[in-house]
């Protein structure tokens, strides 16, 4: 009665190869653009890497940011921001480098229930310096342990031209990660640290998707030339990873909108990542394996074309 929905139809055969030169110099632009972006105008660091208090507050009445801010100079906690968020009632404030800890945390707490009675604390935290030092060397070395675990794994499972092309692929993503945002003042914090270790993970597994089809495929096709079995593979694969992609968007998407203000960075870092993670399978580890296995995973067909068959595509 019913016919299951397909996002991509069934016997495509894009020429995805063709694109290759595009989408490799377009991916080494934009990754250059990022890494300049990182050092000006740099990061936004968040709390946990530069230090400092953040507090969340849902009043019982609009805000009025002049009363809260003229509350929270007369403690003497250093620079406060202020900002509006979600609800009229919601208000995050931002306070500059704390040495004080405890004494700071119980300072808020009592001028919040002492001039503004009602009100909710619904996040505080406090992170001093050394902490924060801690924590943004930590994170470095998470990411960097990260990348050389997926180098190891794909080492091993597949030929070195496959492992080049993952971790290869896999630090342009990170880059570009890192310019958006630098160019959308998102704050670099710990949650930020773990959507980039998460978009590492996935963009592995749906690079790893498309490596192992073209692995069947050298196998199955061994008369077939190598720009020709990456597309066919990409074709084969084209239906899962859309489809994987899209659940996973559709199951973010509502914490970009909705979420609160520590959960929105982190889901519109995953979203982006997802789209770009998604498009680098195809345009950017598929060329960089075709141009380093040319002349290894297809050595008695480089330099010359062959005909090739037409199998049935199979997801």
């Amino acid at each position: 009665m019913m016919r299951p929905l397909r996002l991509v139809p069934d016997g495509t055969a894009i020429k995805f190869m063709r694109g290759r030169f595009a989408g490799l110099i377009t991916s080494a632009v934009l990754s250059l653009a990022s890494v300049v972006l990182f050092f000006y105008p740099g990061l936004n660091y968040g709390v946990d890497f530069k230090g400092g208090a953040i507090v969340e507050i849902r009043l019982p009445a609009p805000a009025d940011l002049a009363a809260m801010r003229s509350a929270f100079d007369g403690l003497g906690l250093g620079e406060v921001q202020l900002q509006q968020f979600g609800a009229a009632e919601d208000v995050l404030v931002r306070l500059g480098q704390q040495a004080q800890g405890e004494t700071a945390r119980k300072s808020i707490q009592g001028m919040l229930v002492e001039k503004f009675p009602g009100s909710e604390i619904r996040r505080l935290e406090i992170v001093g310096a050394r902490v924060s030092d801690e924590l943004f060397r930590n994170g470095l070395l998470a990411t960097g342990l990260a990348l050389a675990a997926v180098l190891a794994y794909i080492w091993l499972r597949f030929d070195w031209q496959f492992g080049v092309g993952v971790v290869g692929t896999l630090l342009l993503d990170v880059t570009k990660t890192v310019g958006f945002l630098a160019v959308t003042r998102l704050q670099f914090d710990l949650n930020a640290v773990a959507a980039i270790l998460l978009l590492i993970g996935y963009s592995v597994t749906d690079k790893v998707v498309v490596y192992d089809r073209i692995r069947e495929n050298l196998r199955k096709f061994k008369t077939m030339a190598l720009r020709e079995l990456i597309d066919l593979s990409i074709n084969q694969t084209l239906g899962r990873t859309v489809a994987t992609s899209l659940t996973v968007l559709l199951s973010i998407l509502p914490l970009a909108i909705i979420g609160g203000e520590a959960i929105r960075g982190f889901a519109l870092i995953i979203i982006f990542g997802i789209v770009v993670g998604t498009s680098s399978s195809i345009f950017i580890a598929s060329p960089i394996l075709l141009f380093l296995g040319q002349r290894r995973l297809r050595p008695a067909l480089a330099g010359a074309s062959s005909q090739s068959p037409t199998p049935v595509p199979t997801r």
